[in-house]
């Protein structure tokens, strides 16, 4: 997938933007509304210099992890016609009929797993290739034999957003709050992400029910500073969820094929199970006919869900599963309450949440750091969803959707836009990484 930037960014990056820009092959477009533009090279400053830099280093970090994936794991990944990361030779069937999988199989195809999912009443089939059959020719040919079906490739689906670097070891670890009343016991969230460090300071209180791995605990640092943001509780520290019981499936486990199609929908399974109400997914990928099928299914069974837009920058194709009808896509906006330049925009875009300048939680040597990209917007709008709902939202998700809409801060284009959505909400749920620091 191709990034695109703007000729006023490009004006703002001097001559290294011309580098930048053939690299990644971008077109021009419209300036960007959250970086001014200058009438010259010549009169750029150091500081719009500082400004412009991370939108480059996030905008095109999807891309770079996924040549660094198709380097070092060729074996096992592979690029689809469109550059989008996926196992390589295989190809995800949903609820095959018999007739398909015979004819597959009398094709050379072989069944590599099949996974009966009973809460989303599909079995998800892998197929693998015919010997010295390309993954692509693998998939028309399937196609061809039922155009019916429900059948893509295995993408792999990435998180959207970075943290900072742990800071000191001498900075102390969130003072806790006194633990939450038994009453809300029964407010549950979902999360799909990496794993999630359980006894850190500001989620010890929440007894996170874990998924994924087996019996083993890998914990990330996207995974738990998208859990902070869910339902961490320390003196200095917001959620949006503080009082709610975290359910978080790891769909990584630190191998190189994780964040398939297949985790996701297991995860997703297991969620519906769990009678969780509302998940947040700061995961971002292409379109899929297999993952498009397990969205529908699971919101049709009472799952809302919450996603993050992504950071491919203003021009990129939409990315999914925040563009399904049926999710709730979330962008990101700074301290000032502006939109990132490097977040994804279009008509699915239903709202804006603090998405920089913010601590979260984090591993390593110490408890927290900052984030930037919508993957740290999107579980603001999921808590405060969840929030206001609590049951299973299948009769109240909409009306549940417009009641924040009420509340958001219209920003932009007067009413809903392609840039914030209905617009600015969680604003006072920033929190600021300086007091975080000081203690204060």
């Amino acid at each position: 997938m191709k990034l695109f930037l703007s000729a006023g960014l490009s004006a703002l990056l001097l001559g290294a933007a011309a580098a930048a820009q053939a690299q990644l092959r971008l077109p021009s477009l419209p300036s960007l509304p959250s970086l001014p533009s200058l009438p010259s090279p010549s009169q750029a400053t150091q500081p719009l210099r500082r400004e412009v830099a991370p939108v480059l280093d996030i905008a095109r970090q999807r891309q770079q992890r996924i040549a660094e994936m198709l380097r070092q794991r060729s074996e096992l990944i592979e690029a689809d016609p469109n550059g989008e990361p996926m196992v390589r030779s295989e190809l995800i069937v949903t609820s095959p009929s018999p007739a398909l999988l015979a004819a597959a199989r009398a094709d050379g195809f072989a069944v590599v797993r099949e996974r009966r999912l009973d809460e989303l009443e599909m079995v998800v089939v892998t197929l693998h290739a015919p010997r010295g059959w390309s993954t692509t020719r693998a998939l028309q040919r399937l196609r061809e034999l039922d155009p019916q079906a429900s059948v893509d490739f295995n993408h792999l689906y990435l998180e959207s957003g970075e943290t900072a670097a742990a800071r000191s070891a001498s900075v102390p670890a969130p003072a806790p709050l006194p633990p939450r009343a038994s009453a809300n016991a029964a407010f549950k969230i979902g999360l799909i992400d990496a794993g999630v460090e359980t006894e850190h300071p500001l989620l010890r209180h929440a007894g996170v029910h874990a998924w994924g791995c087996g019996s083993t605990k890998i914990p990330s640092a996207h995974g738990t500073a998208v859990a902070s943001l869910l339902v961490g509780r320390g003196e200095h520290f917001r959620s949006a969820a503080p009082n709610a019981t975290l359910y978080a499936a790891d769909v990584y486990c630190n191998d190189p094929i994780g964040g398939s199609i297949e985790a996701v929908a297991a995860a997703l399974a297991w969620l519906l199970g769990e009678h969780v109400t509302v998940v947040n997914i700061s995961l971002v990928g292409p379109a899929n006919r297999t993952l498009e099928q397990v969205v529908r299914r699971a919101s049709a069974r009472g799952l809302l869900l919450v996603a993050a837009v992504g950071n491919d920058g203003p021009a990129a194709p939409p990315l999914y599963p925040a563009a399904y009808a049926e999710v709730v896509a979330v962008t990101g906006v700074d301290a000032r309450g502006v939109v990132l330049p490097e977040a994804c925009r279009g008509p699915h875009v239903a709202f804006a949440a603090p998405g920089s300048d913010m601590a979260v939680a984090t591993i390593g040597t110490s408890p927290y750091t900052t984030a930037r990209g919508t993957s740290f917007a999107a579980p603001l709008v999921a808590g405060l969803l969840a929030a206001s709902l609590r049951q299973p939202p299948a009769d109240s998700a909409h009306a549940a959707i417009e009641a924040l809409a009420r509340t958001a801060i219209d920003l932009g284009s007067p009413g809903r836009d392609v840039v914030y959505g209905h617009g600015l909400v969680a604003r006072d749920l920033r929190t600021d990484p300086t007091l975080m620091a000081a203690g204060r």
